[in-house]
């Protein structure tokens, strides 16, 4: 095997395919990076069983052939190489790499122990990569990280006919939000659970891509695939056992307060500093102004003031700082309204209506912490 390519290109397909990699991998193989050279491409690949990512690049082919080499090791160098044409060739157990006057030989892993990746499932429907990306930022910010309890490290998406809608929740917060895509299938209705860090990084990475083909397989082996230009994605389905999350949102509120979203994030961070650990934020919404207040035993206290416009009865609330301000970072608008029953029920973060009345689909729910007292 033999093979020019260009820089730029290898590196951004390396360091694609390398997000794939596993960090424990448990077969030494699994811990490669695939590359496979035909009439006048390469394709990259990696797969760990779960998680599948291939990218396809263009290059200059002497002889065609596949290897296999670190994924880690592969993706520091491309990185650091020059921006000179790279070549690279197999000799052997060797994978002999030149660029400019850099040199490098790696152990190749034996690429016949290497599993089959698997395919695309049947394409369900495309979205706009831009949206698709924005929309599972603010939804995954709220999903769990404890694998313990896999269900809520997941974000699920239900498809019914034209509209997508995602959710995710660790116990302690919510986050719900629709957009329109193209089904293939204008009648199709069903609901998955993917996996929340694998949606969040490939909805990232395909942003710029025009389109995302979204493709599914139900059933007990069930796959989900994401693809945009030269490069797709693949990864196994979580068990679809979900919170009946549209159970949790409220229907009504006591009081809404709206206010300006950056000036209010900032307010946030600058009382947060002295709040120690499990210290919420407390919140005190009166006579058109909101006050924040931290009080700490051994970092201090702090108070900060912000005009605000309140709809309904004066409420003195706490949140966790961490959990509010992922909140504000995700409603994505300039102004946010805050919806309350009682200081002791969940709040609700969603942009501010706007003028025209058109209401945004985002809800943030959020868990209140004890007051002092």
């Amino acid at each position: 095997m033999k093979f020019q390519v260009e820089r730029q290109a290898l590196a951004d397909a390396v360091s694609w395919v390398a997000r794939g990699l596993p960090q424990r991998p448990p077969m030494p193989v699994l811990a490669g990076i695939l590359m496979v050279v035909d009439a006048d491409a390469l394709t990259v690949s990696s797969f760990d069983y779960e998680v599948s990512t291939q990218m396809k690049i263009d290059a200059n082919v002497d002889t065609a052939g596949k290897t296999l080499v670190s994924g880690r090791l592969l993706a520091d160098i491309t990185k650091a190489l020059p921006n000179k044409p790279v070549e690279i060739s197999v000799e052997g157990s060797r994978v002999l790499l030149r660029c400019g006057t850099s040199k490098f030989s790696l152990p190749s892993l034996p690429v016949d122990d290497y599993p089959a990746l698997p395919k695309l499932p049947e394409l369900a429907g495309s979205v706009d990569a831009d949206e698709f990306a924005r929309v599972v930022g603010t939804v995954a910010v709220a999903a769990g990280r404890d694998e313990t309890l896999p269900m809520l490290t997941g974000v699920r998406i239900e498809i019914e006919g034209d509209t997508l809608t995602f959710a995710a929740t660790d116990r302690y917060r919510l986050a719900v939000r629709e957009m329109k895509w193209e089904p293939a299938d204008p009648g199709q209705s069903t609901a998955v659970l993917v996996p929340a860090k694998m949606l969040s990084d490939t909805a990232k990475t395909l942003a710029g891509a025009g389109k995302v083909n979204i493709s599914l397989s139900a059933g007990s082996d069930g796959l989900i695939g994401f693809s945009g230009g030269d490069r797709h994605s693949t990864t196994r389905l979580l068990d679809p056992d979900f919170p009946p999350f549209r159970k949790l949102l409220p229907t009504e509120a006591a009081s809404t307060a709206d206010i300006e979203t950056g000036a209010l994030v900032e307010a946030v961070r600058r009382v947060a500093l002295v709040a120690e650990r499990g210290t919420p934020v407390q919140l005190g919404f009166e006579d058109g102004t909101v006050t924040l207040t931290v009080a700490g035993d051994d970092e201090g206290s702090a108070e900060e003031s912000l005009a605000t416009e309140l709809a309904g009865d004066p409420i003195r609330i706490g949140f966790n700082p961490h959990y509010l301000l992922d909140g504000l970072g995700a409603v994505g608008a300039d102004s946010v309204r805050l919806s309350f029953l009682t200081s002791t029920k969940p709040a609700v973060l969603s942009p501010t209506p706007a003028e025209d009345g058109e209401q945004d689909s985002y809800r943030y729910l959020i868990m209140p912490m004890r007051l002092p007292g």
